[in-house]
């Protein structure tokens, strides 16, 4: 039968804390409610020679360039490319779900998995 080893004894210097203050708990106050503008953070109003960005100028257009027509025409290809994307889609699931039917039933052990498409009769 295996011996049971008594744990290590650690001395009780390991566990005293540094005489540095970085160990610190600094407690906060909470806000009682809006600090004045005097007592809190300023902040500096932007100049008005200060532009984010130079040179926006240059792809300004005038109301006189507006065409309606082209925009309509972009407008429409736009719809129909999202139309054709969501009919794709909707047909590559139905073949995913076709595939896994398919990938069940040969797992499974059966054979003649293949769908047999068969004409309803006439009546």
């Amino acid at each position: 039968m295996p011996q049971c080893r008594e744990p290590a004894v650690v001395p009780a210097e390991r566990f005293k804390a540094p005489d540095n203050d970085d160990n610190r708990v600094i407690p906060f106050r909470p806000r009682r409610g809006p600090v004045p503008a005097s007592q809190g953070w300023r902040v500096r109003a932007p100049q008005q020679s200060e532009e984010p960005v130079e040179g926006l100028e240059k792809y300004e257009r005038g109301e006189s360039e507006d065409d309606y027509r082209h925009r309509m025409l972009v407008n429409l290809a736009a719809l129909a490319f999202t139309i054709a994307l969501s009919l794709v889609g909707i047909w590559l699931t139905m073949q995913i779900a076709d595939m896994r039917k398919t990938q069940d039933c040969v797992l499974s052990g059966r054979q003649n998995c293949s769908p047999i498409d068969v004409k309803p009769r006439d009546r």
